[in-house]
């Protein structure tokens, strides 16, 4: 029994040693002795609400399927909105930029743009064109241009046509060509010449006729400029009156380019203005041109103006149709602001640019636009030189900062700290079923929801009053609930003037 004594007595001796032994190393290693820590406790996220993000107007106060898409309602937490209120702008994580695409540009200063890029087509120089019409009465005997776009010069042959009227001047001339000479006959002469113009003969026809002294019954019209004929409107055979239409020449010496201006770059297209001229036809090479006019007229479906560029051709390179890409000199080259025109939001009453203010922190900006040429829009007020603007993506970010700004103006601090509660509407009917899950009402109009007269089941309240029974009349109040359903959050039998059972209570706007 001795020895039993002894040795619980050293077993103890020993575990106190042990002890010592751990407190002292702990001491000499700097720390003080291990306390057990319990497992640490998990911060949550707060919730504040749930809502569709299709329609993020209502907030609902528990999860479930949206009553508007057929998706989740998703949460709202403390710190993606309300703990950040004080932060200007909207906050977006990397991953989901990189999910929404979203693309940055920086804000230049230099010269706004060397030239404007415009396209068109090559057209006629219709000041060049010439219309030849019969000069009297005659027949077509011959046409020596077949087809229309034919090549002609000035000189060339046309038609040739029998004209009697032509015939008759021609011989009274030279009868009185004949008579003996003196005063008369030469009085009498020059009149016979007169009657040859009158009767449509120019001077080079009537020279022939004094120069020859014969009848020439076959006159050949020729082409007074060289060009091609755009316009064929006789055949042989036909018989024409004076004053018909025969042939429309038009001149390549010149051609015209019709451009398309944007209507906002109109500004910087000045009459008299250098542009350079390419064209898919003939690569590498240019034609200079000057801006003759810009058309006073806007395309309503393109909002384009044309400016009319009049380019030499005295190789015949350039024909009507061909397209043309024109670079056309800039008005102003001073030191101005420009962003990508893709990163200007434009709401018809204003212009608006999101701007990054801090990695992941974006901000929509107004600002006051000018010019824009060739991708880039001038800013004359808003933005400063080397800024980092969103180029692409911009309208999510715009609409959720327009949405978050106008809950803050609208609702009070402290009822941005709640959820809000779902809409209220009125209900007037009879009770068809009771059952555990689902109360039945015949119900009339419901003018809140746009709902007519129906009968549908509805989602109990949590107490249903006891002397509620099938068959009786009653007032109910009903809100929205998960999966498209609506709930009764209030009951009460219904009497000539009894209030709504939750009468003075606003719904959520």
């Amino acid at each position: 029994m001795k020895r039993i004594a002894i040795t619980l007595a050293a077993a103890v001796l020993g575990a106190a040693a042990i002890g010592y032994g751990g407190y002292w190393l702990g001491t000499r290693q700097g720390g003080s002795p291990a306390i057990a820590a319990g497992p640490a406790k998990k911060t949550e996220k707060k919730v504040l609400y749930y809502h569709d993000p299709m329609v993020p107007g209502p907030r609902f106060d528990k999860p479930g399927r949206s009553p508007f898409m057929a998706m989740d309602l998703v949460p709202m937490y403390a710190d993606e909105n309300e703990q950040r209120a004080p932060a200007a702008g909207v906050a977006i994580p990397a991953t989901m930029q990189q999910n929404l695409g979203l693309r940055t540009a920086e804000v230049m200063k230099g010269n706004f743009a060397s030239a404007l890029q415009a396209v068109g087509n090559v057209a006629f120089d219709e000041r060049a064109l010439v219309q030849l019409q019969a000069r009297s009465a005659g027949f077509v005997e011959k046409v020596f241009v077949r087809a229309p776009l034919e090549p002609v010069r000035a000189g060339q042959p046309l038609l040739q046509l029998y004209s009697p009227d032509w015939i008759a001047v021609q011989e009274d001339y030279l009868a009185v060509r004949a008579m003996p000479a003196g005063a008369a006959s030469e009085g009498l002469a020059e009149a016979a010449v007169q009657r040859m113009r009158l009767a449509g003969m120019n001077d080079a026809q009537v020279a022939a006729i004094v120069r020859s002294g014969k009848v020439n019954a076959r006159l050949t019209v020729a082409a007074p400029v060289s060009g091609v004929v755009t316009t064929l409107s006789v055949r042989e055979g036909m018989t024409v009156a004076a004053g018909a239409p025969l042939f429309d020449i038009n001149g390549l010496a010149a051609v015209w380019i019709n451009a398309e201006v944007p209507e906002s770059a109109a500004a910087a297209v000045r009459p008299g203005a250098a542009a350079q001229v390419s064209s898919p036809a003939f690569p590498g090479e240019h034609f200079d041109g000057k801006v003759e006019a810009l058309l006073p007229q806007v395309d309503a479906a393109t909002r384009t103006l044309k400016a009319r560029i009049v380019v030499a051709n005295p190789q015949k390179k350039l024909a009507p149709g061909m397209f043309a890409t024109i670079a056309l000199g800039a008005g102003r080259q001073d030191d101005m602001l420009s962003v990508p025109s893709e990163a200007v939001i434009q709401t018809g009453s204003r212009a608006v640019v999101i701007v990054v203010r801090e990695p992941g922190r974006f901000e929509s900006v107004d600002v006051v636009t000018g010019r824009q040429l060739n991708g880039q829009t001038e800013i004359l007020k808003g933005l400063e030189a080397g800024q980092k603007i969103v180029a692409s993506g911009q309208f999510l970010i715009d609409s959720e900062a327009s949405l978050r700004g106008t809950l803050s103006r609208v609702a009070p601090p402290a009822a941005m700290n709640e959820p809000a509660a779902p809409a209220t509407h009125h209900a007037h009917g009879k009770i068809e079923r009771i059952g555990k899950d689902e109360i039945t009402l015949s119900h009339g109009p419901i003018p809140s929801l746009k709902w007519g007269p129906m009968t549908m089941g509805f989602i109990p309240p949590e107490k249903l009053p006891a002397d509620l029974k099938v068959g009786d009349t009653v007032d109910a109040d009903i809100t929205a609930a998960p999966n498209g359903k609506y709930r009764i959050v209030g009951i009460v039998p219904a009497t000539p003037a009894s209030p709504s059972p939750h009468a003075g209570k606003g719904g959520h706007r």
